[in-house]
């Protein structure tokens, strides 16, 4: 794409330099001041993945040159013509070199989020959940423990009550 703006811009400059060569650089700077403006360029925002992206719409003549490259000797119409080309170009490859620039920051940034969680939140939530492992199965030995010596209470306290009981009969 640079390289199809650089042939352009080659081109482009030799058409004014025959021009110049030709009639003169007072009359291609007198056709150059007839030459109707440009719109105004219009700048839109495209989201593409969640990225906005500008772009550009516009820039064009508001009316043909038709009319005008008649009045005009071929040299000249033919830089003009050149020149038009050059700015479809460039306003291209701007639009592009953009959508370029802010998709890699945004997959740069995806990338590093990806790596903090794969490098530091996945491995914190890995620990933690070792320790709840290691904790539940610490209650779960106390509460097993507890469970005995309940049962073994119990079980004496079960003894004692028919020994008293042995005892009143008798």
């Amino acid at each position: 794409m640079r390289s199809e703006l650089r042939s352009e811009l080659i081109k482009g400059y030799q058409s004014i330099r025959m021009a110049e060569m030709l009639d003169g650089e007072m009359r291609l700077e007198n056709e150059a001041m007839k030459i109707p403006q440009l719109k105004k360029l219009l700048i839109t925002p495209k989201n593409i993945m969640g990225v906005k992206i500008p772009r550009l719409e516009g820039g064009a003549r508001e009316q043909a040159l038709t009319e005008f490259l008649l009045e005009i000797p071929v040299s000249i119409s033919e830089a003009m013509k050149a020149f038009q080309e050059l700015h479809k170009i460039v306003l291209d490859v701007a639009e592009k070199e953009t959508t370029l620039r802010k998709l890699l920051y945004e997959i740069d940034k995806t990338k590093r989020k990806a790596n903090a969680i794969e490098n530091v939140f996945i491995p914190r939530l890995e620990s933690a959940v070792s320790f709840i492992i290691l904790r539940l199965e610490e209650i779960e030995r106390d509460t097993f423990a507890m469970l005995k010596t309940v049962k073994r209470k119990m079980g004496e306290r079960d003894e004692q009550i028919k020994k008293e009981a042995q005892i009143v009969a008798k």
